[in-house]
């Protein structure tokens, strides 16, 4: 496993230059705050043809995105967002990653008024026959808000538009148990139309439970109309995980619509 450090990629504007890399390359691309100080941002990461990089759970053995901004800095990240991603298996190893080009939308608030300046440390995986650790180093110097961007604006559009969307009366998870011995988790899902299609098959499902656990094998899942039940088979969890007031997350893809939403446990 070789590591790539890359120095400071630095901008008085709302992109960063590119910081490359054997399996490909990453930026960051930034608009000023709003009046409440939130700003909208993204990492845009390119891998090269056959390359793969990962999503928040990456399976087996990948290395999930990482961004860091230095405490004090006058800037904090408060979450990533994830584009859908797909499966990829290598024998027994899974891997819940992309293989194209993929942004993750950032959300950020400054704090105060006044101009801006960004800097973040990007770390995430990238892969083919090796996995090479990629990180790189951002500064952004935002410019007023009063201007306009519209290559920055058009990327955040995209990428938001990319991401799966919230339950809705016809999408969503309208029930879900753990069994006692923590092996299997029940779902009874309610599905879109078209897409995959009543009686054509399973959507595809990703449990993520604690930090670094992702869950994706079904049992006997059964499609009846709009309603789909299945079990997802637990896998190892930590020793003396109590699931007690635990919420996990839930991601179902039918087709060309995603959903992606929480499960609470008493």
């Amino acid at each position: 496993m070789a590591a790539a450090l890359v120095p400071f990629y630095s901008a008085h504007a709302e992109m960063s230059a590119w910081a490359d890399n054997e399996g490909g390359r990453m930026r960051l691309v930034a608009l000023a705050p709003d009046a409440g100080g939130k700003i909208r941002a993204a990492l845009q990461i390119e891998p090269k043809p056959g390359w793969i990089t990962y999503w928040k759970e990456p399976g087996g053995n990948g290395i999930p995105p990482q961004i860091t901004i230095p405490a004090g800095s006058g800037v904090t990240l408060d979450a990533i967002a994830y584009p859908v991603p797909k499966h990829f298996f290598n024998g027994t190893v899974e891997d819940i990653a992309y293989d194209t080009p993929v942004t993750l939308p950032l959300s950020l608030t400054a704090a105060g008024k006044g101009p801006v300046t960004i800097d973040a440390a990007a770390f995430i995986g990238i892969c083919r026959d090796i996995c090479i650790p990629f990180q790189a180093n951002f500064q952004l110097k935002l410019g007023p808000a009063i201007q306009s961007h519209p290559q920055e604006e058009a990327i955040l559009q995209a990428a938001d538009a990319k991401l799966p969307k919230p339950p809705s009366q016809d999408f969503g998870v309208t029930a879900h148990a753990m069994s006692p011995d923590r092996k299997t988790l029940s779902l009874t899902l309610a599905l879109p139309g078209g897409g995959a299609g009543e009686g054509k098959g399973a959507p595809d499902i990703i449990v993520t439970g604690p930090s670094g656990h992702a869950f994706t094998k079904q049992i006997g899942g059964k499609r009846d109309g709009a309603t789909f039940k299945v079990d997802v088979a637990i896998g190892k969890l930590p020793e003396n995980y109590d699931i007690s007031g635990k919420r996990w997350g839930v991601l179902v893809i039918d087709g060309e619509r995603a959903m992606e939403t929480t499960l609470a446990f008493q």
